[in-house]
């Protein structure tokens, strides 16, 4: 049996590779927890490079669940989001978490509206393009997990790098600025303030709702910073300060809102794309189904 140390020196990054392939922690949970089965499966030195075998393996669990995951999300209600993943504390120093789920790092790959666009690609070209360019794997161990050529996957992850260049919004990497804007925006909806919500969103800023047809939400994106201030302010008027709760925590390795509702337990994640101190794209996951996975003591 292969050595337990050796595979949890590459969970982080394994649930990391899975995580951004399927967009969904709990299939990122399975196909590692499944990778760990195999792993314990094969005969003491048979992987000359465990890296690699580990990172193939996953990569192909994640890769052959792609293809009935699209069929689930077209038949989806309304917008379709990833699942979040939401961390303790969102200030410049929050500590490093343990658990692998909440180590997402603050690069472009992780965040909720790019993960997004990785949802136009192909399953072929999703997976070249988040193991070659996010995670530096090579043409011909790639082709070992789509069933291509190295040739065929190096133009699968230049489409797809082309479209992912056109599509993902611009955002700020500064921190600062990020929670700065964050911060204006809870302030303003908490306050009723709509001058204040108009100025800290963008003029084209979307709005995105995934209650999965269980929870109600907006089934389409909402358009332009007007409506979107209404929008918000709209959802506002029924927030009630004696049971519902409101905090900033780190989401897809951002910060984020986290809405709980400590009578009924009902939670909603915001995450937010921020460009030049104004907001661009909020994402709001509002099902159920998608929350199970956050503790709500931690929350």
């Amino acid at each position: 049996m292969a050595e337990l140390a050796v595979f949890e020196e590459q969970r982080s990054r394994l649930w990391g590779i899975a995580y951004r392939i399927t967009g969904s922690v709990a299939d990122a949970e399975d196909a590692v927890q499944e990778a760990w089965l195999r792993w314990q499966a094969l005969p003491d030195g048979e992987a000359a490079d465990p890296r690699a075998y580990l990172t193939t393996v996953v990569s192909r669990i994640c890769y052959d669940q792609l293809g009935s995951a699209r069929a689930r999300r077209e038949a989806y209600v309304g917008p379709w989001l990833p699942e979040p993943v939401v961390a303790d504390a969102a200030g410049p120093a929050a500590p490093a978490p343990p658990d692998p789920a909440e180590r997402v790092t603050l690069d472009e790959s992780v965040g909720i509206a790019l993960l997004t666009v990785l949802e136009r690609l192909t399953p072929a070209e999703r997976t070249a393009f988040i193991l070659h360019d996010v995670f530096a794997v090579s043409f011909p161990e790639i082709a070992e997990v789509v069933g291509r050529t190295p040739e065929s996957v190096r133009q699968l992850a230049s489409r797809a790098r082309r479209r992912v260049r056109a599509e993902a919004p611009r955002r700020s990497v500064d921190r600062t600025e990020h929670r700065r804007a964050v911060d204006t925006f809870l302030a303003a909806v908490m306050g009723g303030d709509l001058e204040g919500l108009l100025e800290v969103l963008d003029p084209e800023v979307v709005w995105r709702s995934d209650g999965g047809g269980k929870i109600t939400a907006a089934r389409r994106p909402v358009l332009g910073g007007d409506k979107v201030a209404r929008y918000a302010h709209g959802l506002m008027r029924g927030f009630d300060p004696g049971t519902m709760r409101v905090v900033v925590r780190e989401v897809n390795g951002a910060p984020g809102l986290v809405f709980t509702d400590v009578a009924s337990g009902q939670r909603a994640v915001f995450g937010f794309t921020v460009h030049r101190g104004r907001i661009t794209e909020i994402d709001a996951v509002v099902n159920p189904d998608k929350l199970r996975h956050l503790d709500p003591g931690r929350l």
